[in-house]
This record gives C-alpha cells, structure tokens and sequence, in this order.
C-alpha cells in the first residue's frame, strides 16, 4: 500500500486527486493540506510514502515544503506539479529535492504511474528533461560546496563515468551499450553513485553532476 499526502490551496484540486487515486486499492490518500506549513507538518506526522505537492500556494509554497520535507531526513519523497515543463518554479523544486514533477494536465494513469515510481525510489521526469530545466536555469547554479567535491572525489573513475552519462540522459541500457557493462552492473553503479554523492535519485545526481561541474550546461 502507498500513502499519499496531497497537497494544494484549491479544495477542487485535492477533491479530485483524492477520487481519483481512491480508485486504486494499491493507493490511500492519508491526509490533505492547503499549504506548504500543513504539508510539513503532516507529513511528520503520517510519514506518507508520497507528497502529491503543487508549487504555488500562499503562505508557504511547495518549494519551501518540499526544501523542509527532504532534509527533515523523513521517508516521504515529493512529487510536484508545475502547469509548464520548463516552469522556474520545477528547477527550483528538484534543487530543493523533489524526486520529479509532472505536469497538472497530465492524463490520470500518468499521475497515477508517476506517484507509484516515486514510492519505489525512481525519478518520475527523464534526466533529459532535468538537464533542459537546468541549462534553461544555468544561471542560478550556485557552485559545488566543499562537501561536494569531497564526495565527487570519492567516486571512482568508472563511476565518475556513469554519473556523466547519467547527467547526459542516457539510460542503462545506454550506458551498458557504451561502456560495454551488463545492465546489472550498471545498476550496482548507480546505486553506489547515489550513496557516495548523498542523493536520493537520479534526477538529484544530475544536479550534483552540474553543480560540481562535471557536466556542464550546453
């Protein structure tokens, strides 16, 4: 069973998303917020498996919650929606480590699918998509910290080679292809990748990609 907390300012909205994720018994709806400080809030105390978090609300806005929720060091992962692919607002909400976004017209089985691949640890938006919303945004790349770059120095140089190709958007199944590794080893890669730099998902290991400038924007 996955839990979900949603969360928006318009009661419509959230009625809709409650019948709508209601419908699957693999999917319970645990509670519903109005803003960002209920969101964090709630979320401390469900412990849901997912935040369905809309980015603009008044008070505080889902950048804020979402900033909050993950670095609160809890199990719940957040997944935004933003009204355009390219919208300041998505940049901002995987900077603040949202496991991805989806767009508010998407069809009710890609929610439905975006909310379940972020219960299971997958990044909902392709790492393509990430590096569009971060060449579009590059200016607001604040720069590795020291932390960073210790743990990038951390990475082997194979592993410093898939997380490139990683930050590129390339697959595992392309990255086997390239570098001539079974996908299985290419998936015990990523996993040690993901732990060695402190990150959740590869939409987040994209970031630390550019933010420490191993990729840098097109």
């Amino acid at each position: 069973m996955t839990t979900v907390l949603i969360v928006d300012d318009q009661a419509l909205q959230r009625l809709g998303f409650s019948m709508l994720l209601e419908q699957h018994p693999d999917l319970t709806v645990v509670g519903e917020a109005t803003h960002g400080g209920e969101a964090v809030r709630m979320s401390a105390e469900l412990r849901p498996d997912v935040v369905l978090m809309d980015v603009r609300m008044p008070a505080m806005d889902g950048i804020e919650a979402t900033r909050r929720i993950v670095t609160s060091g809890g199990r719940s992962r957040v997944l935004v929606l933003t009204t355009f692919d390219l919208d300041e607002y998505a940049y901002a909400a995987l900077r603040a480590g949202a496991s991805g976004f989806l767009l508010k017209d998407a069809l009710p089985e890609e929610l439905v699918a975006g909310i379940r691949a972020v219960a299971a640890g997958d990044a909902v938006i392709a790492p393509g998509l990430t590096r569009k919303l971060i060449d579009a945004y590059t200016h607001q790349l604040p720069g590795a910290t020291a932390e960073q770059e210790r743990r990038l120095a951390d990475l082997t140089q194979r592993e410093a080679e898939v997380l490139t190709a990683i930050a590129t958007g390339w697959s595992n199944t392309e990255i086997a292809e390239r570098f001539h590794l079974a996908e299985s080893t290419v998936k015990s890669h990523v996993s040690r990748i993901l732990t060695k730099i402190g990150a959740r998902d590869r939409v987040q290991a994209v970031i630390f990609a550019y933010d420490t400038g191993l990729v840098r924007p097109a």
